[in-house]
């Protein structure tokens, strides 16, 4: 069966850093583009940043200069590194992995981070 599993977050001060990581089993993974998500109560779901299997990346204006996506094909693995985080920042961070080959579509259970002093 297709399992993301994502791990790294936590509750961190304002101004500390976390990296996310999200692990996928049961297919193949350098095919598909990863994309990280957060969700918040009362706000809608925002895309946060994006990776192709050929390493090309984009982050959302809103973290842009302090988020950073990667993967590791070898690893199965997609990372989200996360510096000079914010109260805003709060939030579950959802991993999606999504085929260049086709229409299929896969999600983990999300990871929570909280930003609080």
């Amino acid at each position: 069966q297709v399992q993301l599993v994502e791990s790294g977050g936590g509750l961190v001060q304002p101004g500390g850093s976390l990296r996310l990581s999200c692990t996928a089993s049961g297919i193949s993974f350098s095919s598909y583009r990863m994309v990280w998500y957060r969700q918040a109560p009362g706000k809608p779901r925002e895309q946060v940043a994006f990776i192709t299997g050929g390493g090309y990346t984009a982050v959302a204006g809103s973290v842009q200069g302090r988020f950073t996506i990667s993967r590791d094909n070898a690893k199965n693995t997609a990372y989200l590194q996360m510096n000079n985080l914010k109260h805003e920042d709060t939030a579950v961070y959802v991993c999606n992995a999504i085929s260049s080959r086709g229409p299929d579509t896969y999600w983990g259970q999300g990871t929570q981070v909280t930003v609080s002093s």
